[in-house]
């Protein structure tokens, strides 16, 4: 290679990405909340660098479009003295997180936020509680909750489906729907929605086979495809969305487990590349990620391989923005978990480099 070439390559954002130092959050389900971390692409390690934010329990944490800002849930049964969870804003100043606002939840345990495409609305869900909320954003700070739902009923899981668990929030590739999951009832809520009023209508729901627990769902980059992770059952339904009237459709079902694994098992979340070429579930219980190769088109998802996350009970995972390393969030072993990935055959190694980390919940680039 030329030294001018040399000078090309190293310019691309691949390049860059693979060689500069990068402050990372991990949330965390301890009273200190949003922890640091610095990153190094080039050699897989990761640096602790100290709380920074102290918020408790917080399940999940992202950045709003432009990072500037991040967003935290904290999965707690009171806040600001009332009995719900809690969402919290923060501006990013260099490595640096400062409080900007606070708000109460719809109910009890606040696990999951999702930005809309705007980046003016945020959804909470809560598991505690099986509340969910919307609020409306300007300059990072959260408004009062604009949208309130309380849900009701139970599923046949008498432990797990004794009342309603909303888990996660989505938005549709077009954003004029949203998707609530509800382990609890077994039951995605679809919604139209509003992003000038934060506003959601009741447009239907997705009923998932009774018991499965739907906790996660992720749009694949076909804008057609998306994919719900089962906790309860580790299975995962694959669907078509209807961009007319944003329904799901069954299109087949995965099981994630092998026969020979028996015993309690909980699906857990779900990671998808860029070009959409392969996609990754976590089981708890197991320990395990199920890597996939995935058809561009439609979707449609062919096994790997299953590997090791590391640890015990893998809350989240995410790929750097190499997408040449899967970084897992192992939650009761309070570790991260650290592995390479071969970025054209999709298969990750199943050992890796670990990392000490208290409770981590989410890992944020």
């Amino acid at each position: 290679m030329t030294a001018s070439a040399a000078a090309i390559a190293a310019s691309t954002p691949q390049a860059l990405a693979a060689s500069q130092t990068q402050r990372i959050f991990i949330g965390s389900n301890t009273p200190d909340g949003i922890l640091a971390y610095d990153w190094n692409p080039a050699t897989a390690e990761l640096a602790p660098a100290g709380v920074v934010a102290e918020l408790a329990n917080v399940d999940w944490i992202l950045y709003s479009h432009d990072r500037r800002f991040l967003f935290a849930s904290s999965e707690v049964d009171s806040f600001n003295g009332k009995p719900t969870g809690g969402v919290a804003s923060y501006r990013v100043e260099g490595n640096k997180l400062t409080p900007i606002s606070a708000q109460n939840s719809a109910a009890r345990g606040t696990c999951y936020i999702e930005l809309d495409h705007t980046g003016t609305v945020l959804l909470s869900a809560d598991y505690g509680g099986g509340g969910a909320a919307g609020f409306k954003v300007h300059e990072g700070k959260i408004s009062p909750a604009v949208w309130i739902e309380h849900y009701h009923g139970h599923g046949p899981n008498k432990d797990r489906q004794e009342g309603p668990h909303a888990h996660s929030a989505r938005f549709s590739p077009d954003n004029r729907f949203a998707y609530i999951n509800d382990l609890g009832l077994d039951r995605i809520h679809i919604y139209r929605f509003n992003p000038q009023t934060a506003e959601l209508t009741p447009a239907g729901a997705y009923h998932a086979r009774p018991g499965a627990g739907p906790r996660m769902l992720h749009f694949h980059p076909n804008r057609v495809t998306a994919y719900s992770i089962n906790e309860l059952d580790s299975t995962v339904d694959v669907l078509h969305w209807n961009s007319a009237d944003g329904s799901l459709t069954l299109v087949t079902r995965i099981n994630l487990l092998t026969p020979e694994m028996t015993g309690p098992t909980r699906g857990c979340d779900t990671v998808i590349t860029r070009d959409g070429r392969h996609v990754y579930f976590a089981n708890r219980d197991h320990n395990f990620l199920y890597s996939f190769h995935a058809n561009a088109q439609t979707g449609a998802l062919t096994p790997i391989a299953r590997t090791s996350s590391g640890g015990k009970t893998p809350r989240s995972f995410t790929l750097d923005p190499t997408e040449r390393w899967m970084l897992v969030a192992n939650q009761d072993s309070n570790n991260l978990a650290v592995f390479a990935r071969d970025v054209k055959a999709g298969a990750l190694a199943n050992e890796g480099k670990i990392y000490q980390a208290a409770a981590p919940m989410r890992i944020l680039f």
